[in-house]
């Protein structure tokens, strides 16, 4: 199966530009295929997208993984908030791999519909925006507990549901539990360090049961691109909810949910 260029380079641009922003990446691959005429994308490259945004985030925190890589290896001795920060993040990935497990197991057709992005979108803006609205945050990462780190952890689980956004909900619930924006992202990055290396390494065997659907060279391209669109993404929105909130987000799920309802309704979809 042989995908052109444009048709690439789209790929990798909305993975690369969604998957940090808190306006669901899986939800804007499912439409591709529904909206346009191109061809579903497949296992593999949906598999490269995802390892182009891994590289992102590993270099925009770099620092912070260090800190918890040499945390560690010496056990808190050297660097303990980087010691503590990673048994967070391990802590905080755990439900949604073993839930994913189960769901990559029985992939529920109803996960790549269009009515399912439509509705995921609508409900989890809302909640978004009253998190953003309605809670105090004037909490930093380092005051991060366990308690903090399982309840986003759980609200992550939701992220399964394409159209949701796992960087929008694991903000939300940040938020909740009183974190500033920036943090809440910074954190919700470092979630997904574990949550996209499982994810990439879940579905590798696609590269050798389906080789036939897509050339390793259409792969590398597709991660070349997420990795430098994922970046410029990334950038964007931490310069801008350091300024502002989130509402540009929650106005664009709204008014996406809305217009797939509005285009099933008429058919045109």
């Amino acid at each position: 199966m042989m995908f052109d260029f444009s048709h690439l380079t789209i790929i990798a641009l909305i993975q690369g530009i969604t998957e940090f922003l808190p306006i669901s990446s899986s939800g804007h691959l499912v439409l591709l295929p529904a909206l346009t005429s191109f061809q579903d994308q497949g296992q593999i490259l949906d598999v490269a997208a995802h390892f182009g945004t891994l590289l992102a985030v590993i270099i925009y925190v770099w620092r912070d993984i260090a800190k918890m890589v040499v945390g560690t290896l010496t056990f808190g001795r050297r660097e303990r908030g980087g010691f503590l920060m990673a048994l967070m993040v391990i802590l905080a990935s755990v439900p949604v791999i073993a839930v994913g497990l189960v769901v990559e197991l029985l992939d529920p057709a109803f996960l790549r519909l269009a009515i399912t992005v439509a509705v995921a979108n609508l409900i989890f803006a809302g909640w978004l925006y009253q998190a953003d609205t309605s809670y105090p945050a004037d909490r930093t990462i380092d005051t991060l507990s366990v308690r903090d780190a399982l309840k986003i952890g759980v609200a992550q689980i939701c992220a399964l549901i394409p159209g949701t956004s796992r960087s929008g909900v694991t903000m939300t619930m940040a938020r909740m539990c009183g974190f500033t924006r920036v943090d809440a992202a910074r954190f919700s990055m470092m979630m997904a360090i574990p949550v996209i290396l499982g994810a990439t390494v879940l579905k590798s065997r696609h590269f050798f049961t389906d080789s036939a659907d897509a050339p390793m060279s259409s792969a590398l391209l597709v991660a070349a691109l997420s990795c430098v669109a994922a970046l410029l993404a990334i950038r964007f929105m931490m310069r801008w909810i350091e300024k502002a909130d989130f509402r540009i987000f929650v106005y664009y799920r709204l008014g996406l949910g809305l217009v797939l309802l509005a285009g099933l309704a008429t058919g045109i979809i």
